[in-house]
């Protein structure tokens, strides 16, 4: 493994690349990344940079994202099959569809989807800052908040607003179940519940804190709890012993892992820098890009003054 990481950094030389893991990527991968995040922050912090190559370490809308917000950067995509269920549970037909049996209805896109949905949409929002944007868009006007359910309820109980929710979940989130977390409750009792979001209502009722993956990190690093059960894919739980090693971290449970998220490996990180193949080349066709741009854009003029801006 040290030689393979000594070959990436090599090439990364090279290439003048950057490489961003997601905080649910395998642990190997983010003690090589140049930074670990969350999608649309690595997208973000990747554009700030003056590299010349994005080695995506995550799934496929996220280096999506990357392409749209750096368009004059090249994007790869270390495995990519590397999907995500949810995002594919909405087509941009699909939602055109929709709309246009509800014309009048504003779309709310979670940043979870393809390019081409959120180039069908009014404005992005991130699990952090969902709330702002649900709030922004006045009172009178309906919304269709698109594709996971499970969040848009969660906004929606806190805002005390009706929606329309697009029938899409998180397969990965909805494996942990509330009888996991009673479980681990009574095995640490003087534990704190974080979750995420994406999981069921139920499971969310369980939580001290419901909160992006930022934010669980930050909570984690920065809360007196000595025992954390951690309610979301398991590969962030390597960031967290990493940041805080004098705590404990529980998983919920071994079925909250991402077999997409996982699919990308050092090797295959490797062979993506080797080779530069356009197979592993993420683009989005400009047209696309830029209507997709302007739903994203929209969301982070409403969030600029506030550091929520990721999922």
């Amino acid at each position: 493994m040290q030689s393979i990481a000594r070959k990436i950094e090599e090439l990364k030389k090279d290439h003048n690349a950057v490489i961003l893991a997601h905080n649910y990527q395998r642990g190997e991968i983010q003690d090589i990344a140049d930074f670990t995040g969350d999608s649309l922050g690595l997208s973000q912090q990747a554009a700030g940079t003056d590299a010349d190559v994005i080695v995506f370490c995550g799934v496929h809308f996220m280096a999506e994202t990357a392409a749209i917000l750096s368009p004059e950067k090249t994007v790869l995509l270390p495995d990519p099959q590397s999907g995500c269920p949810m995002a594919d549970m909405i087509t941009a037909e699909g939602l055109k569809k929709k709309k246009s049996e509800n014309p009048d209805m504003k779309v709310v896109c979670y940043v979870n989807t393809t390019a081409a949905v959120k180039a069908e949409s009014d404005i992005c929002c991130t699990s952090s800052n969902a709330e702002r944007i649900v709030s922004s868009i006045p009172e009178e006007e309906d919304i269709l908040f698109v594709p996971d359910k499970s969040l848009g309820a969660y906004v929606s109980s806190k805002l005390d607003r009706k929606m329309t929710f697009w029938p899409g979940f998180c397969p990965t989130h909805h494996r942990i179940l509330a009888q996991n977390i009673e479980k681990r409750k009574q095995e640490y009792p003087n534990a704190k519940v974080v979750v995420h979001p994406e999981c069921t209502g139920d499971v969310i009722e369980l939580a001290d804190l419901v909160a992006s993956t930022t934010r669980i990190a930050k909570y984690c690093r920065e809360s007196d709890a000595k025992e954390i059960i951690v309610g979301t894919e398991n590969g962030i739980i390597h960031r967290l012993k990493k940041e805080s090693p004098e705590k404990t971290f529980i998983q919920t449970t071994e079925q909250a892992t991402c077999p997409n998220m996982k699919k990308n490996t050092l090797e295959k990180v490797l062979w993506c820098l080797e080779d530069m193949d356009a197979e592993n080349e993420v683009t989005v066709p400009e047209d696309v890009a830029e209507r997709a741009r302007l739903a994203i854009e929209k969301m982070l003029e409403l969030s600029e003054h506030s550091p929520a801006l990721k999922t």
